[in-house]
């Protein structure tokens, strides 16, 4: 039976630093390598047919790392920005406790977690082009990917590593789990922290859990 696993990348610096990241391209902290080097321990015992990832530094180091761990750095990997983290539009940058003293901890929780309300599209120093995306937006690029490309691949018997964001994986996961949009509101997928998707030889889920 093919295996799924979804692994948020490891804690990044600005995880680390409270601040809202979206696309811009930040380092993994000290933390987030430690994380990626436990996941890759877990994933010792799965062998992988193929990885896909982001375009996005967090997400594609966390991925080196655990390939390196499992001794799996042979496989295809398929790189794409349609599993890149939501945009966060003028958000991007901000310490999230200052940026909820300014605006109130329900509309910064509205920001973050509700499924169709995007962040503020002002134009600033890393939001240039002046956009920003709710999870549904996020959802509507990476879901049609999702479809695509990985889920025809496990349904042909193969065993998938997606390493991607807590937004882009909030989207399959609220998918392949069948959440409402009040329920994805609450989930909150931890970084470096493998998830594992069992399926059944007719492409249907089996089972779930974190590892």
């Amino acid at each position: 039976m093919p295996n799924l696993i979804l692994l948020r990348h490891g804690e990044s610096q600005w995880n680390l630093e409270n601040r809202f990241t979206g696309w811009t391209d930040v380092e993994l902290s000290s933390k987030g390598v430690q994380e990626a080097h436990e996941a890759g321990e877990k994933l010792k015992a799965y062998k992988f047919d193929k990885a896909y990832t982001s375009v996005l530094k967090r997400a594609i180091d966390t991925l080196n790392i655990v390939l390196k761990i499992s001794g799996q750095q042979g496989i295809p990997i398929e790189y794409d920005k349609a599993l890149n983290e939501r945009h966060y539009g003028a958000l991007q940058g901000l310490n999230k406790a200052e940026t909820a003293k300014k605006y109130g901890d329900e509309q910064v929780k509205l920001w973050r977690r509700s499924y169709d309300v995007p962040p503020p599209k002002e134009v600033t120093e890393l939001n240039p082009m002046g956009i920003s995306e709710s999870l549904k937006d996020t959802a509507a690029r990476t879901l049609p990917y999702f479809e695509a490309k990985i889920l025809p691949d496990i349904r042909a018997g193969k065993n998938i590593l997606v390493a991607a964001h807590g937004n882009s994986l909030r989207s399959i996961v609220m998918k392949l789990d069948s959440l409402t949009r009040e329920q994805v509101i609450e989930l909150n997928i931890p970084t470096g922290v493998p998830l594992l998707y069992v399926y059944d030889k007719d492409g249907n889920v089996r089972e779930h859990k974190y590892l």
